[in-house]
Formats: C-alpha cells, structure tokens, sequence
C-alpha cells in the first residue's frame, strides 16, 4: 500500500508543479481580484515568488516525512480543482484547453483517491 500511496503523491504533486507552469504561461493572476489590475510584470512577480516559498515548504515537511504534508496537498489539490470549476466560465480564465483541464482534473481526482487510501491505510 505504501508503494501505491508514494506513486499517487508523486504524481499528484508533479500534476501540481505542472499546472503553475501552465498558470505562468496562461497568466492565471488575472483571475485574482487583488492583482488583476497590476501591470503585467508587477502580477507576475507578486503571483510567482510565493510560489518558491511554497514549494519550499512542500518540500521542507516530505523531507521530514511528514504526513500532514500529505494531507495538506490533498486537500489543497480538491479545493484547487472546485475553485478551477467555479471559474470555468471567468472571462480571463486560459486554462480551458484540454492539456490544462486534464492537468487541474487528474491532479484533483488523484489527491482524492489518495486520501482516502490514506485514511484506509491508517
């Protein structure tokens, strides 16, 4: 089972690392209310830094093996892929071809089945 679970994080966070990239390149701040109206590099840079602190964070606790950590991405990957869907239809919403929604949708779906294994498991 251990094996199944590390397989199902790796993937979910790597469809996670993924999808930022895509965000960069879709310019997804212009979604947030807060920095929709910046110039374009100023938005760029307030929404990518906290991104390193973030996945130093990330990676900080799985180094510790920490499993809240895992339980911390799981969660944030199944409101991540809500908040995606309550904004499908936001006019400055990019990430609507079908590499982006496969990446946000897979990356939800396995978070999903990899808490419950979680929870199953121990």
């Amino acid at each position: 089972m251990s094996l199944l679970l590390n397989g199902l994080f790796a993937l979910e966070l790597a469809l996670l690392l993924t999808h930022e990239m895509d965000a960069v390149g879709q310019k997804e701040w212009k979604l947030f209310i807060f920095l929709k109206d910046l110039p374009q590099q100023t938005a760029y840079w307030v929404f990518t830094l906290p991104h390193i602190v973030l996945y130093a964070l990330v990676l900080f606790f799985l180094l510790l093996k920490s499993t809240i950590i895992l339980y911390v991405v799981d969660l944030f990957l199944i409101c991540h892929l809500l908040l995606h869907y309550f904004f499908r239809k936001h006019p400055e919403n990019h990430l609507t071809g079908f590499w982006s929604k496969l990446i946000i949708n897979f990356a939800g779906i396995i978070a999903g089945i990899h808490l419950i294994l979680m929870m199953i498991a121990h």
